[in-house]
């Protein structure tokens, strides 16, 4: 069983930064593709980034082109969010999900394991 725990997110001014980590635990996450997903209020959940086992980024929200990267630390059991000049909009709760393969889909009812979600919220 993999587990996945998210954390830091919080209250952020617009323009501002946050990087959210995605903590895997259970077993290797190397073998897993990995996908950020967001859920605004009254929103579906929808797919923001996924980076597969290759190491190849895919991005499915073109709001957060050029301002949002997924990557994986050294460790290689922590992946993380880089998230710049963020927006309102980008105000939800952020999960980390994870697959076995290599593939990336933006759709939830492809991935295997979830974390709790971290909350991000964007205003002044």
């Amino acid at each position: 069983q993999l587990q996945l725990v998210e954390s830091g997110g919080g209250l952020v001014q617009p323009g501002g930064s946050l990087r959210l980590s995605c903590a895997a635990s259970g077993l290797s996450p190397d073998y897993y593709t990995i996908g950020w997903f967001r859920q605004a209020p009254g929103k579906e959940r929808e797919g923001v980034l996924c980076l597969s086992t290759s190491g190849g980024m895919t991005n499915y929200a073109d709001s957060v082109k050029g301002r949002f990267t997924i990557s994986r630390g050294d460790a290689k059991n922590t992946m993380y969010l880089e998230m710049n000049s963020l927006k309102p909009e980008d105000t939800g709760v952020y999960y980390c999900a994870a697959r076995r393969g290599s593939v990336c889909y933006p759709f939830r009812r492809f991935y295997d394991y979830w974390g709790q979600g971290t909350q991000v919220t964007v205003s002044s």
